[in-house]
């Protein structure tokens, strides 16, 4: 799978803002086709940055699958506002690990 990462900083004051419309917004990213998990964390020591973490079946499911889909322009309403700047947005291939 195909892993989206993101450091989310988000507006000091407005966490618990973010993590209600965060909770509100999930079931539009979770309905995708190539969804495979979905993980947001709080930094200890930094508490208005977070990680997103999104696990993709291939990178066209996000990129194309989900950022061209009504469930995006709702996503997007719901959560960038809270960004402070907007966030980059990587993709890694799976694991060398194995």
């Amino acid at each position: 799978m195909i892993l989206e990462a993101a450091q989310l900083s988000i507006k000091p004051g407005r966490e618990a803002a973010f993590e209600a419309a965060m909770r509100q917004a999930r079931p539009l990213i979770e309905a995708s086709p190539g969804f495979g998990g979905i993980e947001v964390r709080r930094c200890i020591e930094r508490p208005n940055i977070y990680l997103l973490l999104v696990w993709w079946e291939t990178l066209e499911d996000h990129t194309v699958g989900f950022r061209g889909s009504d469930r995006y322009r709702q996503w997007r309403a719901l959560l960038h506002d809270f960004y402070d700047p907007f966030p980059v947005v990587e993709h890694f291939a799976p694991s060398f690990l194995g």
